[in-house]
């Protein structure tokens, strides 16, 4: 049962289920418990707090409950001073003394959050965003042959295949799909103290530095060279920085798709349902609203870039000023992930109407010739053969004559015409074979970007 009482349509209209494990508030309050449990490990470990209360511990922080820290948080004013209380009451006053030993808050902060980001990546994104891929893969490969007029400044440009179209974004896609993985893989950690230079780890320690690159590594996570109270934000800026660039990609593929729906193109169209409705008054509308909402969704989020380069600006080791406007990073990638699986779903239901494509394209079919023709008078030795052609489309549409009739009745053309050979003549007879290489092409990105997504899927499951 979806809640009704909140502020943010992300919670009761956008919200992925699959992410709530990751990057709720309770999610949140999980992930900065086991990295207090994590902490408590390692210092048994290096033999700074006794072994026997690890399972205290363990035991204690699945008794952890996200309403009692909030309520503490109400009494203290400090959210990670909150969870360590609620710790201890749980814990045997022998076990109080290690609980949070050593550490900052944004040891905790830094670490929780990086590690529940790449969780989140790994675990739901990253194959939401290859199963998009896999999904366009399969409808360029479908669609490789599939006559469709190219279309520049809005208008008729050049014949190529609907596939070829699609393997535009096959490519984009796919390069956003390795930049995100790549960023989530520089993502870093710190367990350097309060000001990053590990004061408090060396009252016990001669190599602070190896429990933090050990504390760090049990949690699946590197360590970054050197930081300050918080981590450097370059590389969680860079990673968000990436989602949006890819974000942009998918904006465009649904802007081009919305695009081929309108009623004078309608090359494409949504999958409706049987009681869906698309106008209020208009019973005859359906609207494309699943690519329009994915446009809205970066819109949206786009602008957010601007508040996270802000966020570059930390005064000396630390302060607060990036606190409230980086706790909605997690709704960020809620909706860049609700965009996606919203992709998926009206890619794989797309309705492609070929007739109609072929339609669009006898349209202008009668004047594409003119690119090649050009072309190959100039070859054969016809001087300023593209402004002759140019002319000849001027009388064409003035007079609503054939271009390809009048091509064969000027004087002056008719002996270079001569000089073409079969293959030529007839791909001016026949303009929907000068799709150039498309058909090739779509077929080599379809494989190359195969072969990497199983490289992906497989480094994902690991």
């Amino acid at each position: 049962m979806k809640k009704f009482d909140c502020f943010s349509p992300t919670d009761f209209r956008y919200s992925v289920e699959e992410l709530k494990d990751y990057l709720t508030e309770d999610a949140f309050i999980k992930y900065k418990t086991i990295v207090e449990v994590a902490l408590i490990r390692k210092l048994a470990e290096y033999g700074i707090c006794p072994k026997d209360i690890i399972d205290e511990v363990e035991k204690a922080s699945e008794k952890i409950y996200t309403k009692e820290v909030y309520q503490k948080e109400e009494e203290l004013k400090h959210d990670i001073r909150a969870l360590v209380e609620i710790i201890k009451s749980k814990v045997s006053p022998k076990a109080k003394l290690y609980i949070h030993l050593t550490a900052t808050s944004y040891d905790i902060i830094n670490i929780a959050n990086i590690l529940r980001y790449k969780n989140a990546f790994y675990d739901i994104i990253l194959p939401d965003m290859v199963k998009l891929e896999r999904s366009l893969i399969e409808m360029a490969r479908n669609e490789k042959n599939t006559l469709q007029m190219g279309r520049t400044h809005g208008q008729h440009a050049e014949p190529l295949t609907f596939g070829f179209f699609i393997a535009q974004y096959v490519n984009r896609w796919g390069n956003m799909i390795l930049k995100v993985k790549n960023a989530i893989n520089n993502l870093v950690g710190k367990f350097s103290g309060s000001i990053g230079a590990y004061n408090a780890l060396s009252l016990f320690l001669d190599n602070p530095e190896k429990f933090e690159y050990d504390l760090l590594k049990s949690l699946g996570l590197k360590s970054s060279k050197i930081s300050t109270q918080i981590l450097p934000p370059e590389p969680l800026i860079n990673l968000i920085h990436t989602v949006v660039l890819g974000w942009g990609v998918l904006a465009n593929y649904a802007d081009d798709m919305r695009n081929l729906q309108r009623t004078e193109i309608g090359e494409v169209y949504e999958s409706f349902d049987v009681k869906q409705i698309g106008s209020s008054t208009m019973p005859q509308k359906r609207n494309p609203i699943n690519f329009e909402n994915i446009k809205s969704s970066w819109k949206k989020f786009m602008p957010t870039m601007i508040t996270l380069y802000l966020n570059q600006i930390i005064e000396h080791q630390g302060d607060l000023t990036n606190s409230l406007s980086s706790r909605y990073l997690p709704e960020l990638f809620v909706i860049f992930d609700s965009s996606v699986k919203r992709a998926i779903n009206v890619t794989k239901n797309l309705q492609i109407n070929r007739d109609k494509m072929k339609k669009n394209f006898v349209q202008s079919a009668d004047k594409i010739i003119a690119e090649p023709l050009q072309i190959l008078l100039s070859q054969s030795g016809y001087s300023n053969a593209y402004e002759k052609v140019r002319e000849l489309t001027i009388v064409s549409n003035q007079e609503s004559k054939s271009l390809i009739k009048l091509i064969f009745e000027d004087k002056t053309i008719k002996p270079y015409l001569k000089k073409f050979n079969e293959n030529h003549i007839k791909l001016i007879l026949h303009p929907e074979n000068y799709i150039g290489i498309a058909p090739k092409k779509t077929a080599e990105i379809c494989d190359l970007w195969e072969r990497l997504i199983i490289n992906i899927e497989d480094d994902v499951s690991e």
